[in-house]
């Protein structure tokens, strides 16, 4: 999961260069969907890769505009199988 801060709550400026420039992200980095929050400050991506310097080389073309936070995360019955032995 990837939490971007919108720089100054500019989501105009996010938007357009989205427009104009796509996602700008590496082979292998995949886009699964995204939720931006009602006051436009941030927006909430869930993304797949299997390595992690994918995520620098895609937040380094976006980092002028946002500030990143990337969370790993799992599916929830995963957990659970993964924890059934404790």
């Amino acid at each position: 999961m990837v939490v971007e801060r919108f720089r100054g709550q500019d989501a105009k400026a996010v938007y357009a260069r989205l427009r104009e420039q796509g996602r700008m992200m590496p082979e292998g980095l995949k886009f699964v969907s995204s939720w931006v929050a009602a006051d436009l400050s941030r927006c909430f991506q869930l993304m797949e890769c299997d390595d992690p310097t994918l995520f620098q080389r895609w937040i380094a073309e976006w980092c002028d505009l946002m500030e990143f936070e990337v969370v790993p995360v799992s599916l929830g019955s995963e957990t659970a199988e993964s924890l059934k032995p404790h």
